[in-house]
């Protein structure tokens, strides 16, 4: 019977450990930075939470485009053949044209009024769209750009009349080509060269990659995001709706947790971003020049013009989403 009754409680305990064993869960998290980059660590900070908390989840992240092409996500996200992705929305307008509203000029204002946006009836839905391809949203992000000019400053659209221009984003394109620009399409990577051989005049693209990619070197004048910004991208951090919902609920709670102080630190990053480009330009001698708020209506008066116009024209129920986004304040 000691046996038979040994025999049981090892049996039992050998039970509940492989019961444990089965709860485990691995997700898997993909996006296209460097290690270095502010969306790295905004993933890099909700993984380290979760394994902390002890609730047998773990988030193995690949990064630097090493599981995925970056425009190639949205849809394994959506399929579950992948959990988690940090990734800039517009990327998805192909599959749902409503997202091209996250990369509009005038759009968003500064970092708080995308703080504003994104607990707004324009993201709800937004989110709605997503929920319909099984997505979520875990933690919400902007992050923000400005202007470069070889030989002159750039805060009006008449800045730009008769420049070769870069921009980042084809409503931006649109914008620019109003304003009397010629577009150069290329990557934000191609744009020292471009400035350097004289393809460039004027560049578009975020804060971090003008500073990663040294653009300082080769312009006059820079107008970067401040108080008043142009250029505002949405990269929030989804997820997988049903995979979510597979979790129990401490995996739920803690992730959710996470996703909270990944979110406030991403907000301060990105302001402090936009900050030490600022410092980079002017240790290197450039000319910073700001936007005004005069200037700021002045593009988006071209913008309602141009990309607005042409949004609303090619979505549909396009007008009612542009309403909900300007109407926050």
């Amino acid at each position: 019977m000691m046996k038979i009754a040994n025999l049981l409680k090892t049996s039992l305990a050998t039970l509940l450990l492989t019961s444990g064993l089965a709860q485990a869960k691995e997700l898997r998290l993909s996006h296209q930075w460097s290690t270095k980059d502010v969306r790295h660590q905004v993933a890099q900070m909700v993984a380290d939470e979760v394994e902390s908390a002890g609730v047998d989840l773990e988030i193995r992240i690949f990064p630097s485009k090493s599981l995925l092409k970056p425009k190639e996500q949205y849809k394994p996200l959506s399929h579950g053949l992948l959990d988690m992705t940090v990734f800039p929305l517009s990327y998805a307008g192909g599959q749902r044209p409503a997202y091209n509203l996250t990369l509009m000029p005038g759009l968003v204002k500064n970092h708080d009024h995308a703080v504003r946006l994104s607990k707004s009836p324009f993201m709800d839905e937004l989110q709605r769209q997503m929920a319909e391809d099984d997505v979520m949203v875990l933690v919400h992000g902007y992050l923000a750009g400005g202007f470069v000019g070889k030989d002159r400053c750039i805060t009006r659209p008449e800045d730009v009349s008769s420049l070769q221009t870069r921009a980042a984003g084809k409503s931006f394109e649109q914008m620019l080509v109003g304003a009397g620009a010629s577009i150069a399409s290329m990557a934000s990577s191609e744009i020292y060269s471009a400035m350097q051989t004289g393809i460039l005049d004027a560049a578009n693209t975020s804060s971090a990659s003008f500073v990663s990619y040294r653009i300082f070197e080769q312009v006059k004048c820079y107008t970067p995001a401040s108080d008043i910004a142009l250029w505002f991208l949405y990269q929030p951090l989804l997820m997988n709706k049903s995979t979510f919902e597979g979790l129990n609920d401490a995996q739920q709670s803690t992730l959710l947790n996470a996703a909270e102080k990944a979110e406030a630190f991403y907000l301060e990053e990105a302001k402090k971003q936009d900050e030490n480009s600022v410092e980079v330009f002017q240790e290197a001698g450039v000319e910073i020049a700001q936007m005004t708020p005069a200037d700021f209506e002045a593009w988006r008066a071209l913008a309602k013009e141009t990309s607005y116009k042409k949004f609303v024209s090619d979505v549909e129920g396009g007008q009612e989403l542009l309403d909900l986004a300007l109407a926050v304040q």
